[in-house]
């Protein structure tokens, strides 16, 4: 367990000095900036309603859930493995006394770290912007579903960033794995709009599962199986990135 923490709080310092954890954080506090007054200029200009302030943190979460949270997620992802791969460095932190599955799943941990602290950041910041515009529509209850939408949507950002650490493991230039990542997020999109009925086996669809949490009426079965998918998907791409990890050749 000590090898473990030291090796995350590495991985932790490493992230904390990359210039794109910064480069999100601004990106994402320019979306919400620039959708708040999009919704302001659509609704003085062209009387169009718009979200209320109880709902633009959810409309900002759908929206950079399937945009900015990938990108940025893909890009962390694999500095963290191909980047370390292509510098050699991999070689040096392995020569400490830790396991390889230790520090895989340290790496791994730190990139769900990010994506967690990203998510709060866009609801801290969204739901503050909302309550300046529109304070008089937000409540307790819709205070609840916001931060529920907002960390129930880690889990299906967990299995992206296991998809991304599989092919990281697989094909060695990070460029590679950054287009290739992108045009399957591309691509099961477009299969999860085309063959509808079957989307629910697709990845990406499950971005939106957040939505299951704040029905009127909540389908528990419907999350658990949603649920249940996500964790048999974890679990296959843990275990495939790992072996491929732990039989590389530092």
């Amino acid at each position: 367990m000590v090898g473990f923490k030291a090796a995350l709080i590495n991985e932790l310092e490493k992230l904390y000095k990359k210039k794109k954890v910064l480069v999100a954080a601004i990106v994402s506090l320019i979306f919400i900036i620039f959708g708040q007054f999009s919704i302001l200029g659509l609704r003085s200009g062209f009387g169009v309603r718009g979200a209320s302030g109880i709902d633009f943190p959810l409309l900002v979460l759908s929206v950079v859930v399937n945009t900015i949270l990938p990108l940025f997620t893909a890009l962390i992802t694999i500095d963290s493995f191909s980047g370390e791969f292509a510098q050699n460095t991999m070689k040096i932190a392995l020569t400490r006394p830790i396991t390889r599955l230790k520090f895989f799943t340290a790496k791994l941990t730190a990139v769900i770290m990010f994506v967690l602290v990203n998510l709060m950041f866009v609801m801290i910041f969204s739901t503050i912007t909302g309550m300046i515009f529109n304070s008089s529509s937000f409540t307790i209850q819709g205070i609840i579903k916001i931060l529920i939408s907002y960390l129930v949507t880690l889990i299906p950002m967990i299995v992206l960033s296991l998809v991304i650490i599989l092919f990281t493991n697989i094909l060695k230039s990070g460029i590679s794995v950054f287009f290739i990542s992108i045009l399957i997020f591309i691509v099961f999109k477009a299969l999860g709009i085309i063959f509808s009925s079957y989307s629910a086996l697709f990845f990406t669809s499950m971005m939106d599962w957040y939505k299951l949490w704040i029905m009127n009426d909540i389908s528990v079965l419907k999350i658990l199986r949603q649920f249940m998918m996500m964790f048999s998907y974890a679990i296959l791409l843990f275990t495939g990135a790992f072996y491929l990890f732990d039989k590389k050749d530092f």
